[in-house]
């Protein structure tokens, strides 16, 4: 590990040294150097903490050799709380040497859709839909929906919420998957606990290079946008569906009343889409991860439930359960999107060893 720290900092230091050269002109590859300066900055400075704390540490147990017996258990006492804290620097410096995920910068798309459950897993979905935005207000990521298809009784089939802001991607990759409830709907006459479900795929954003879309590729349709009970129901046709033949994948676009808006969200929607599909495909590992995580919405296979009866949040993957269902569902999620990260740096370092 001390000889990759050596060379990380060895890095460090040509590059500073190159950018800031008076003569020397870098053009095009300035920002690139920059960037990679940048994300070697946090390395290096630890590293170089860590450094001196071991001088530090050296020093106060060589000043114990010298001195009186007074003053040599004064300068051990020094010498081993150094020794504590470097430990706890080097487990520092092993997280920050683990590969960092490349789409952890990147905005986002958000789907949730009802899964098993009729309208029951509608309404969950729209309160899974109102607990993301409340996350996303709070740490003030932007919200634009692209896509809404609400039910009557106020519940949603499905809704694709695109958002945006640096990191958005690496705090919400972890909510992917199939989420469970359980309570007692309010048309239960009888008070029996029912049990629904909903789907949520988190995909990052496809920068353009990544997802190129040919016109021979795709079709185009322009349709009217409706809604539940005739609410936004445009008598233009507003809203777009591109069907992508290569794949498959579909997406529909309606929540703006302009056609251009509704097409540019339609679009970055498909990227986003068609960059998991391609990166999936490119690694088996990696698409096995997203069939787990996504999976069909059957009651059978879930990431974490949601207990109404005894306000009981679990996430089964890391076996944690919260009990402040009305927080959580405002959007008060850091608590568990925390822990689950700590679990797979966990996890990431244990395989590392």
């Amino acid at each position: 590990m001390l000889k990759r720290l050596e060379e990380i900092s060895a890095r460090y230091d040509a590059l500073s040294r190159q950018l800031s050269a008076p003569d020397a002109y870098l053009g095009a590859d300035f920002a690139k150097l920059s960037k990679e300066r940048a994300e070697l900055s946090e390395v290096v400075e630890s590293y170089r903490a860590y450094k001196k704390t071991e001088e530090e540490m050296n020093a106060a147990f060589a000043e114990a050799e010298k001195e009186t017996e007074e003053m040599r258990e004064l300068f051990l006492g020094e010498g081993y709380a150094l020794k504590e804290k470097l430990r706890a620097m080097e487990e520092e410096l092993k997280v920050l040497l683990l590969p960092k995920d490349k789409n952890d910068e990147r905005s986002c798309t958000l789907e949730i859709r009802a899964g098993a459950g009729g309208e029951e897993a509608a309404l969950f979905a729209y309160e899974l839909y109102r607990m993301y935005m409340g996350y996303c207000e709070k740490h003030r990521l932007k919200w634009e929906v692209a896509d809404m298809n609400e039910t009557e009784l106020g519940g949603v089939k499905e809704a694709i919420v695109l958002i945006g802001g640096k990191n958005a991607y690496k705090r919400l990759k972890y909510e992917s998957g199939v989420h469970r409830v359980q309570r007692v709907p309010e048309t239960e006459s009888q008070g029996r606990i029912h049990t629904s479900t909903c789907t949520v795929a988190v995909l990052p954003e496809a920068e353009e290079v990544e997802a190129e879309i040919k016109d021979e590729d795709i079709r185009v349709d322009l349709f009217r946008s409706s809604g539940a009970g005739g609410q936004k129901v445009n008598k233009t046709e507003t809203a777009i569906r591109i069907t992508h033949f290569p794949t498959g994948i579909v997406v529909t676009c309606q929540d703006e009343r302009s056609q251009l808006k509704n097409k540019e969200k339609a679009f970055r929607v498909l990227k986003s889409r068609l960059y998991d599909y391609y990166s999936s495909r490119a690694s088996g590992e990696e698409a096995a991860n997203r069939k787990s995580l996504v999976g069909t919405g059957d009651r059978s296979e879930r990431i974490r439930t949601y207990n109404f009866p005894q306000s009981r949040i679990t996430d089964h993957r890391i076996g944690l359960s919260l009990h402040n269902m009305e927080e959580f569902l405002s959007g008060d999620l850091d608590e568990m999107i925390d822990a689950l990260a700590r679990a797979d740096t966990e996890r990431r370092l244990a395989g590392s060893d």
